[in-house]
């Protein structure tokens, strides 16, 4: 059987898309529907059910995958190994947010790039998830960092870290917005403070107030600025509350430019995920940077 066939088969089978698998593998769509009508002949039985959107494995689709898939994973790492010399200095793409890119994920990373004999070049862009995503989908980027676990076969997800919102503002909105008999401010007290976020949606005020005070915020944002630390630096400036990352914002908290407005028994959790299209933690420096990044995540608090 040609080994060809094969790997556009698994690809069609991790994307769920015959437009998907031909730009990662920098085919046309007619060349990937021809090949996977070719093995189709070949095996006697239907491997995909079209579908208006994408395809659907049949069956025997799905046991071709479940048998292929590791041995050609395993064929590429046999391929790349052998390249991976002192003169072949791979790179590695690398997205997310860009607060946790540029806070978290680049400092333990550069740590790889040295010349050892296996680093690797290292490039990074920032987008929304719904931009990362789609640019692992399309093979532009080999390594995300998301908040959300990605459907589907094309990709494989494993958790990182988790980070602790905490709600702060400056000092003066602390004491403007304290209940008056030592207690810490609600939701109530805190409806006439200035909010400061990173999308009309309130997305971060939105999630605490519903985890935390279970309703829903009444202050519209005042300030909306798209990145988390541009949030910090309004709220140390007096602009009103925010929500953030507590590793974001410990600094900040320890000098006393920011306070936290209320201390939840249980703080709100939010959870990264490394994403990787499935297979490629076959490649060497994808596989590196993936064992690096989880063992760095380790000493995050």
């Amino acid at each position: 059987m040609d080994l060809a066939l094969l790997r556009t088969f698994v690809t069609v089978h991790r994307a769920g898309s015959f437009t998907r698998a031909a730009a990662l593998l920098g085919l046309s769509q007619p060349a990937v529907t021809s090949q996977i009508r070719t093995l189709e002949r070949q095996l006697g039985r239907p491997l995909f059910l079209r579908q208006p959107r994408g395809v659907t494995p049949t069956t025997i689709g799905d046991e071709l995958a479940h048998k292929a898939a590791p041995h050609l994973d395993a064929l590429v790492e046999i391929t790349e190994t052998g390249l991976d010399d002192d003169s072949a200095v791979r790179t590695l793409h690398l997205a997310g947010p860009p607060e946790f890119i540029a806070e978290r994920a680049l400092p333990a990373l550069t740590e790889l790039t040295g010349e050892d004999g296996r680093g690797f070049a290292l490039r990074a862009s920032f987008g929304t998830a719904e931009e990362t995503v789609a640019g692992l989908a399309a093979g532009h980027h080999d390594l995300a960092i998301g908040t959300a676990r990605p459907r589907g076969l094309l990709f494989t997800a494993t958790p990182l870290c988790d980070e602790e919102h905490v709600l702060v503002a400056a000092p003066r909105h602390a004491e403007s917005s304290d209940a008056g008999d030592g207690r810490r401010p609600g939701a109530p007290e805190l409806a006439g403070v200035p909010v400061i976020e990173v999308h009309e949606t309130l997305p971060f005020v939105s999630r605490y107030w519903a985890s935390v005070f279970d309703c829903r915020p009444t202050a519209p944002g005042t300030v909306i600025v798209p990145d988390l630390r541009a949030v910090l630096a309004c709220a140390v400036a007096g602009a009103g509350l925010a929500v953030l990352p507590r590793y974001l914002c410990a600094s900040a908290l320890e000098r006393g430019e920011v306070v936290a407005l209320h201390e939840p028994v249980v703080p709100p959790l939010r959870t990264y995920f490394l994403v990787v299209r499935s297979g490629t933690l076959a490649l060497p420096h994808i596989a590196r940077a993936h064992d690096w990044l989880l063992r760095a995540a380790a000493d995050w608090s």
